[in-house]
């Protein structure tokens, strides 16, 4: 068994990612989105990474992985007394990672730097990684214009139509030396790209300068898991975007989006029907369980994934022989 590097974002991506814990422990390096993140009150909020370290910690609520189990708002309602915003919604808990990382922040601490220490803190054993430490926003582009993700998500209730996406700051970013470290470590079995929104949740890492010829050069596979089951998202907004921008939302859709990145494809059974037109596109396809309502499903699935990856370097293997 070697290091495996996963890819997340979103309570989907969290959910294997904690399977993939539980089979990799300290050899398992999450890498997250931060293309969401957002200012509210003077204060920096990473949705995504608070996603990973509530659910990796064991302490995500089972309704709404990126609030705390039992989450309280007395915080939110006393904002609102006072004649501040109703939303984003501020749980009492919560807001303690938002207010530790803007003052870590203002005091020149990295990102990754202070990730690392809020997971250390919940007895995490997996590495979670920020997919840079400099700003990146992912900006919605729609017939008004542009918005930022977290405008388009709270204000606008994803309702307007979208057109593209723009990735600002993503050009001047850059992949951290922790990141560097285990992509290029020596026993890297696999790379997987967990199942989240492709355009807001997992194509912001890729836009991280260098990131992509990272992922190329790697030595282990690159294997997704679709998001999209019985054409449409589980949750989030995936099947609706693909839809506005000419794709298909299916598993083919989504292994469109990773083409000339990732090695296999993992779709639900329910779409095995589909595998041979994910195929068609030069990837190894493995029909698997992709809904996870149980940790043993996470679990199963990070095995699939995995065994997926090791029968892909197998192959390949016999090719070069």
């Amino acid at each position: 068994m070697g290091t495996v590097v996963a890819l997340a974002g979103q309570v989907g991506g969290a959910k294997l990612a904690e399977g993939l814990q539980r089979l990799r422990g300290r050899d398992l390096a999450v890498i997250v989105n931060t293309g969401d993140d957002y200012e509210h009150l003077g204060l920096a909020f990473s949705p995504d990474i608070d996603t990973m370290l509530y659910t990796l910690s064991g302490r995500a609520s089972a309704s709404a992985g990126w609030d705390l189990e039992g989450e309280s708002r007395a915080l939110q309602a006393m904002v609102r007394t006072l004649g501040g915003p109703d939303r984003p919604l501020l749980g009492d808990r919560s807001t303690a990672a938002a207010l530790l990382r803007s003052d870590g922040l203002r005091a020149g601490r990295r990102l990754t730097e202070i990730t690392l220490d809020f997971a250390r803190r919940l007895e995490i054993v997996a590495r979670v990684l920020p997919m840079c430490d400099e700003s990146v926003r992912t900006n919605v582009l729609t017939a008004e214009g542009a918005v930022t993700f977290h405008e388009y998500f709270n204000d606008l209730g994803c309702q307007p139509e979208v057109h593209g996406f723009q990735y600002a700051g993503a050009a001047d970013a850059r992949p951290s030396d922790e990141i560097f470290d285990a992509l290029h470590a020596a026993d890297l079995e696999a790379v997987v790209l967990c199942p989240a929104n492709p355009y807001h949740a997992i194509r912001p890492i890729f836009e991280v300068s260098g990131m992509k010829e990272l992922l190329r050069k790697r030595g282990a596979p690159v294997v997704a898991v679709t998001p999209i089951v019985g054409g449409k998202a589980l949750r989030g907004t995936a099947g609706k975007m693909m839809r506005e921008l000419g794709r298909e939302p299916s598993p083919r859709g989504v292994a469109g989006e990773y083409l000339r990145l990732i090695d296999g494809f993992i779709l639900d059974r329910e779409d095995a029907d589909c595998a041979e037109s994910v195929r068609s596109l030069g990837v190894e396809v493995l029909a698997a369980q992709t809904v996870m309502r149980t940790m043993e499903d996470r679990v199963a699935l990070a095995r699939a994934a995995l065994d997926f990856a090791a029968a892909i370097r197998e192959r390949r293997a016999l090719e070069v022989e």
